[in-house]
């Protein structure tokens, strides 16, 4: 499982557990709701509807997944039901909510941004994979200069990253 920002609004982040396979994501229905604000029994109605107008197929968009979760004093293994992003985002264009009409607008942008583009970037996760990179970078060069390698393929890497970090910089 990863934490994943699903999308940001003015008041702050939504921010979903979420499990990442076969190239989509899944949310259980008590997820969906804690994302659009709403109630479990809310979700149901729309995945039922969604299901019963034949907007999406039950057999590619519900997997099972066995989740371990306390129950009073025991921890106990259930299989839970998992929905993918294409149900996800048809759920989203149907609940009314404050929260459903921000992921709405959200998903119109980001929709509209690749239509125009051709590409669509998360320049949050830009910028913390560009924060993350530095942080190595950091420690390989400290890693080296303490070691006192001479290697001319160490430095000669050691190099290459530094240049390539400095055009990073200057593109961002």
């Amino acid at each position: 499982m990863s934490d994943i920002v699903i999308y940001k609004d003015k008041n702050g982040e939504v921010e979903v557990e979420v499990k990442l396979e076969d190239e989509t994501l899944w949310l259980s229905q008590k997820q969906i709701a804690e994302l659009f604000g709403v109630s479990i029994p809310t979700i149901n109605k729309h995945i039922k509807n969604i299901y019963k107008e034949e907007e999406l197929s039950k057999d590619s968009t519900i997997r099972k997944f066995l989740i371990v979760r306390q129950e009073g004093k025991r921890r106990v293994k259930r299989e839970i039901e998992h929905y993918n992003l294409d149900l996800i985002i048809s759920v989203g264009y149907r609940v009314k909510s404050k929260v459903a009409t921000k992921f709405r607008q959200w998903a119109t942008k980001v929709l509209k941004s690749y239509i125009i583009k051709g590409y669509a970037l998360n320049q949050e996760k830009i910028k913390q994979r560009f924060s993350e990179f530095e942080k190595e970078i950091e420690l390989l060069t400290k890693v080296i200069e303490n070691n006192k390698l001479q290697e001319l393929e160490a430095k000669g890497f050691l190099e290459i990253i530094t240049k390539y970090t400095k055009s990073w910089i200057l593109l961002n």
